[in-house]
């Protein structure tokens, strides 16, 4: 794609429609999502004034995600706590935490991958672990990490989360175990 000082630009324009300037093609949420995916970088300007409008572009791109596949991403759980985080004192540190977690989660992919590629290349042993008990690992590592950075900001109160949140977090965490379980079976019938 033709980049304008190394960087796409893609124009909203009132009617809603989105203009990549390097193709000079209009194109979808649909597209965009499509170019986060192969790691293309593009701001998102308003048409009319000139805003840098990209955060709301692909807040918009995960909206429309989470609404029209049955596989959402964002536990209701989670989004809850991200909700009661806003107006918090706690609001400036959650993004660059959120950021970290996944740029961590990302790196750990590339071993889930390697692993993957072990158990299947050669038979399992004791020695390999499964995506499932990789992807639990990585759940408690990243839930550890959650804690430690909200200690830290308020070390002298740990305020536990209500019954019915630890009991939503559960479920979604069972619910996570069965897809992997699911997943797991799928690549050994494979």
């Amino acid at each position: 794609m033709a980049k304008a000082d190394g960087e796409i630009v893609i124009k909203k324009y009132a009617n809603r429609r989105l203009y990549n300037t390097g193709t000079s093609t209009y194109v979808t949420l649909e597209d965009l999502a499509t170019m986060v995916k192969k790691g293309e970088e593009f701001t998102v300007q308003d048409a009319k004034s000139g805003e840098d409008i990209t955060h709301s572009v692909l807040t918009q791109i995960i909206f429309e995600q989470e609404s029209k596949t049955g596989n959402t991403l964002l536990p209701i759980s989670f989004l809850r706590q991200l909700i009661s985080y806003y107006g918090d004192q706690m609001q400036m540190v959650v993004p660059s935490f959120l950021e970290h977690s996944m740029k961590a989660f990302t790196e750990q992919q590339v071993q889930m991958r390697e692993q993957m590629t072990k158990a299947f290349g050669e038979p399992l042993s004791k020695n390999i672990q499964t995506p499932i008990q990789l992807m639990e690992e990585q759940v408690k590592r990243n839930t550890d990490m959650f804690h430690q950075a909200m200690q830290m900001f308020s070390p002298f109160l740990t305020p536990q989360p209500p019954k019915e949140t630890k009991k939503a977090e559960a479920k979604d965490i069972d619910e996570l175990k069965e897809q992997l379980r699911n997943l797991q079976t799928k690549l050994d019938n494979l």
